[in-house]
C-alpha cells in the first residue's frame, strides 16, 4: 500500500480536528465514501455539526463543492440546471445547476418534494444529469453528502426506499461527550470562528486511492460471510433467527456490494492490504440500517433496524 496515499488521509484528519471536536467515526465514514465515490446520509438533531463537518471535509480537498439547501418550494431545475434561451443565437443553451460539483451537500434533504428527489436520484445513480434532450456527465469524484433532522416531521417528505438504497452509509450522530462539549464551548463561543482549513489533497489523490482498493485482499470466506449477512436480513429463519415478523423487506444486493467495498476501505484506513471479519462487523450497521424495511409490528414493539443488525451479526457464523 502506498504510503503517499495514506499520508493525505492522515493530513485531512489533522485539519478536520482543528475545526471539528470528536466525530472521529463520522470522518472515517466520510473518508470511506470519498475514496469509494459513494454517498452518505447523516441523521442527527440540530447543532451536532453535520453541515460543518461536511463543509470542513470539502475545504480540505482541492475539489469543487456546492451546498444546496433543500426546501419544499425547490424545483428540479434548481438542482440540475435548465435551458436558457440565447436571443443572439436564437437557440436554447444548457445552464448547469449546483449538482455539477465533486462534493454536493444536500442539506435537510428530506424537505424537498418527490420531483426534486427523482432528479437527485438520477445524479446519484447514473452519475449524469439530463437537461432538455441531452445528458451531461458529472465530475469525478462525485458524491452527495446529505443531512436530515430525525425529530422534525412538519414540512418534510420521507425519502423513498429506492433513493435510500443509493446511500452507502446512513449515519446516526449522537450528542458529544462532556469533555468534548467543553472543548466545543472554548473553541466556538467567541466572535472569531476557527480558521478555514487549507486544501491538503486533490481529486487525483482520491482517484488514485480508489484504484488501490482493487489490490486489497477480500478472502473467499469473507465474501461468503458478507453474502450470508445480507441473506439473513431476507431469510432469517435459515440462520435460526426469530425476527421475520419485524422485517417487511431485507437488504438489497447493493448492500452486499457496499459491505465489500466499505470493508476494503476499513482495511485501507488501517493501512492493511487485507480485510478481516472485524472490518465487516464495524461497518455492517451503517450499511444495512437504512436498507431493512421494518414491519408495522416492529414499529409497535420499538424494534429498530440497528437491533436487527446486531442479532444478524450474532447469528451468522464468523469465518
Amino acid at each position: 500500500m502506498s504510503a503517499i496515499s495514506v499520508r493525505w488521509v492522515d493530513t485531512i484528519r489533522e485539519q478536520f480536528g482543528t475545526v471539528i471536536v470528536g466525530q472521529s467515526l463520522l470522518l472515517r465514514r466520510l473518508l470511506a465514501a470519498l475514496i469509494t465515490g459513494n454517498h452518505v446520509l447523516i441523521e442527527g438533531v440540530p447543532g451536532l455539526g453535520k453541515t460543518l463537518s461536511i463543509v470542513t471535509l470539502a475545504r480540505c480537498l482541492d475539489a469543487s463543492f456546492r451546498r444546496i439547501q433543500f426546501t419544499p418550494d425547490l424545483l428540479p431545475a434548481d438542482i440540475t440546471g435548465t435551458l436558457i434561451y440565447d436571443s443572439k443565437k436564437g437557440e436554447f443553451s444548457p445552464h448547469k445547476g449546483p449538482i455539477f460539483a465533486n462534493i454536493v451537500l444536500a442539506d435537510e434533504v428530506n424537505r424537498a418534494p418527490a420531483k426534486v428527489q427523482s432528479a437527485l436520484l438520477e445524479a446519484m445513480q447514473e452519475r449524469q444529469v439530463t437537461i432538455g434532450d441531452h445528458s451531461f456527465p458529472l465530475p469525478s469524484p462525485f458524491l452527495v453528502l446529505a443531512t436530515q433532522n430525525p425529530i422534525e416531521h412538519e414540512g418534510t417528505y420521507g425519502l423513498p426506499e429506492a433513493q435510500l438504497d443509493r446511500f452507502m452509509f446512513k449515519l446516526h450522530l449522537d450528542y458529544p461527550e462532556l469533555a468534548e462539549e467543553r472543548v466545543i464551548l472554548d473553541r466556538m463561543a467567541r466572535s472569531e470562528r476557527p480558521a478555514t482549513p487549507p486544501a491538503v489533497a486533490s481529486a487525483q489523490d482520491v482517484l488514485e486511492c480508489r484504484a488501490e482498493l482493487d489490490h486489497i485482499h477480500l478472502d473467499e470466506s469473507l465474501r461468503d460471510y458478507i453474502v450470508k449477512l445480507v441473506d439473513a436480513t431476507r431469510h432469517p429463519i435459515r440462520y435460526g433467527l426469530d425476527i421475520e415478523r419485524w422485517i417487511r423487506y431485507g437488504a438489497s444486493p447493493r448492500a452486499t456490494i457496499f459491505l465489500a467495498l466499505a470493508s476494503k476501505t476499513e482495511a485501507f484506513l488501517e493501512q492493511r492490504d487485507y480485510v478481516t471479519p472485524q472490518d465487516v462487523k464495524a461497518i455492517a450497521a451503517d450499511v444495512l440500517r437504512h436498507r431493512i424495511v421494518l414491519s408495522y409490528e416492529a414499529q409497535a414493539e420499538d424494534m429498530t433496524a440497528d437491533a436487527i443488525v446486531t442479532r444478524v451479526l450474532g447469528a451468522v457464523k464468523v469465518p
